[in-house]
């Protein structure tokens, strides 16, 4: 007997211990590849984004600085990433809890990438232990959350303003961050930055693919959409210089990538 989808989410959303929250996430998608959780017909129930009480969550302004010189700053380095990463699988269970009536494939999408932010994680904060130090030693920022509850009651809203708008600050990110580590003589880490590039262009394509298609469904032109959705909501607009091969790759055009670094 098939169970729902969204209360299968909720429960792993709502985790706060975090091998419980990858195992629930895991679970999750074994029974929707094997046919057993209905996304047709449930009622809506109560989303809480469950995390664990390390780490101290702090405004942005107020998370140091990270080198690579030393030890402890590639641990600060890998442990914002990790910390993101962590934000990005609830983010994913988000999606796909909160919004009903979507096509069949829009939540198979959403469970694939968390699953995948899942095993970005594990990855990271296995690194992060290899130099002595664990998820929840350092202060992190929220900002990802704050934006998924500013935009929690529009589907179109949140895919540009989280996956295709603060997610996709991580594919100009993260190659400056790469070379840091390499240059540090850390090559481990370096490579795993490789293979979380690689599917998060993935995972900003999604939500590019699901912005244009609501936008049609709504008679909206996607590209002038997004920037004023950026405006109206207050949320930061994307700093040049861009990613230019990976932002193309999960969907943006060369002229909205010219429009939105020379803004009138």
């Amino acid at each position: 007997m098939s169970r729902s989808l969204f209360a299968a989410l909720a429960e792993a959303l709502a985790a706060t211990e975090i091998d419980q929250k990858l195992g629930l996430t895991a679970t999750i998608a074994a029974e929707w590849q094997a046919g057993e959780l209905d996304w047709q017909g449930w009622p809506a129930v109560a989303l809480v984004c469950g995390r664990p009480p390390r780490p101290e969550l702090v405004p942005h302004r107020l998370v140091p600085q990270r080198g690579a010189k030393t030890q402890e700053g590639r641990a600060r380095l890998l442990h914002a990433i990790v910390h993101i990463e962590f934000s990005a699988i609830n983010l994913a269970l988000d999606h796909a809890a909160r919004f009903h009536g979507m096509p069949e494939q829009y939540y198979a999408d959403w469970i694939g990438v968390a699953v995948e932010e899942a095993y970005h994680f594990t990855l990271l904060r296995q690194r992060l232990q290899a130099l002595g130090y664990d998820y929840g030693d350092f202060a992190a920022h929220g900002g990802l959350w704050e934006m998924a509850e500013k935009t929690q009651d529009d589907v179109m809203v949140r895919m540009a303003l989280v996956p295709r708008l603060l997610e996709a600050r991580g594919l100009d990110a993260t190659p400056p961050i790469r070379a840091k580590l390499a240059q540090a003589g850390d090559e481990e880490s370096a490579r795993l930055l490789d293979i979380i590039l690689h599917d998060e262009i993935g995972h900003v394509g999604i939500g590019d693919a699901w912005f244009r298609r609501l936008c049609r469904e709504r008679g909206q032109e996607a590209e002038p959409t997004y920037r004023e959705l950026i405006t109206t909501y207050g949320a930061p607009w994307p700093q040049a210089p861009f990613n230019e091969a990976a932002r193309r790759a999960a969907g943006f055009s060369a002229a909205e990538l010219a429009a939105l670094a020379h803004p009138d």
